[in-house]
């Protein structure tokens, strides 16, 4: 049975922080695909649209019938170990710190025999079940669960290293004002962090929850403003060491399309928190967690960002916020090429229209606050890079992945269609 975690003590400023060590990650575009797919905590595998035979690893052709079209679809997870193994010794630099290292093949009830990390509670020739997530390089791995809940199951060695569990854990949530950074900061503290710092612009100013957010366990208010670069370079400097997950709840939305607008000021504002806020975080934020990432139990693991999905494409309606988003999505895909290899994921959540103030005339269905705080955490304690939530978020990345230009066109009809 998996021991309790424990806390994990201050880290001596006087012993070497760790630097980031690499699994190795060498892999071909189809593996690459795998690593999409697992991002998203699916367990796709491909299968062979002539004969119907499921192959591991990915692979350019049917090993079968030779067909090469291959579709990646969602398996059957269920399995046997059949063999294991214990690392005791390595000549890769990242598992040799790490040993040792359980690994083993497990026999899918699907057909394929794949090789996978273990779980410490499986036990030998058990049954399992198999999840796909991304390690420390940024690519997609197998790793065989019990395949029943077993007590600490999460305090796992081996599972926390594919996860960004918050507990025990440091977080930063950048906007406290509003409804959803309160509940991302209450949830955080349920989650088990033992520290959530949390921004507050113009602290002089009242707002809504100050007394119930100041009373969440471990939380600290923090003066914070993503629009003013000295104030998130102070910050930074006071706390940027101790930030191990930052979750990026600032946002400014308007109503309103480009032509609706006169002059540029609220599409200026929308793009100083929207897009310029995540690049100063980023600036001062981002090079002290990308060198933590290996820093063992101390290390930092996670940036969550929250995305409207009309950031994959344009709403008209809010035409220039969408334009904003779209802006904050690229430079957080960029975020996550300088992250790569440090071991610090980067989560993009893409959510439909929230329950707040600026999108009441918005019909349902809608996101709630408090829905968008426990995805979040989920994300975090499974090791889910991309999250798409509401069935509005949901209908828009299915319809953009079949064709975006055309979805481009459904929303501006959309627009039309609402009498904008």
């Amino acid at each position: 049975m998996t021991k309790p975690l424990k806390r994990p003590p201050k880290k001596d400023p006087q012993k070497r922080t760790d630097s980031p060590t690499l699994p190795p990650f060498a892999r071909s575009r189809k593996a690459i695909a795998f690593t999409t797919m697992a991002a998203e905590g699916r367990f796709a595998l491909q299968v062979c649209s002539e004969c119907k035979h499921i192959s591991y690893p990915p692979r350019e052709i049917c090993p079968k019938c030779w067909s090469m079209d291959l579709q990646w679809q969602d398996i059957e997870n269920g399995g046997k170990l059949i063999s294991e193994t214990v690392l005791r010794t390595s000549v890769n630099t990242y598992f040799r710190e790490r040993m040792p290292w359980r690994v083993g093949t497990i026999k899918l009830d699907a057909g394929p025999t794949v090789l996978a990390h273990i779980h410490g509670d499986v036990g030998e020739f058990e049954r399992v079940r198999l999840i796909a997530r991304t390690d420390k390089s940024g690519q997609g791995v197998i790793m065989a669960l019990p395949e029943k809940e077993t007590p600490n199951m999460a305090d796992d060695r081996q599972l926390r290293a594919l996860t960004c569990d918050p507990k025990y854990r440091r977080a930063l949530v950048t906007d406290g004002r509003t409804e959803l950074g309160q509940c991302m900061a209450k949830a955080l503290s349920n989650a088990g962090a033992t520290r959530i710092f949390v921004g507050i612009a113009e602290d002089w100013r009242p707002y809504e929850g100050s007394d119930e957010l100041a009373a969440i366990p471990g939380v600290e208010i923090m003066p914070l403003d993503v629009t003013d670069t000295i104030s998130v370079n102070e910050l930074a400097a006071e706390m940027g060491d101790k930030a191990d997950i930052l979750v990026n709840t600032a946002e400014y939305i308007r109503p309103g399309s480009p032509l609706d607008r006169h002059g540029v000021t609220l599409a200026r504002d929308e793009m100083e928190t929207n897009y310029f806020g995540l690049l100063r975080l980023m600036q001062a934020f981002g090079h002290v967690m990308r060198s933590r990432g290996a820093d063992r139990d101390n290390s930092a693991c996670a940036w969550v960002n929250l995305l409207s999905v009309y950031a994959l494409s344009n709403w008209p309606v809010y035409g220039t916020t969408s334009a904003s988003q779209a802006a904050a999505l690229s430079l957080s895909q960029s975020l996550r090429g300088d992250f790569s290899g440090s071991g610090v994921k980067v989560i993009n959540v893409l959510f439909g229209p929230l329950e707040e103030s600026w999108r009441q005339p918005l019909p349902p269905p809608k996101v709630t606050p408090q829905r968008l705080a426990d995805t979040v955490i989920n994300a975090l304690q499974e090791g889910i890079e991309n999250v798409t939530l509401g069935p509005v978020a949901e209908d828009v990345v299915r319809r953009y992945r079949q064709d975006p230009f055309v979805l481009e066109r459904e929303l501006t009809q959309l627009q039309m269609g609402m009498g904008v």
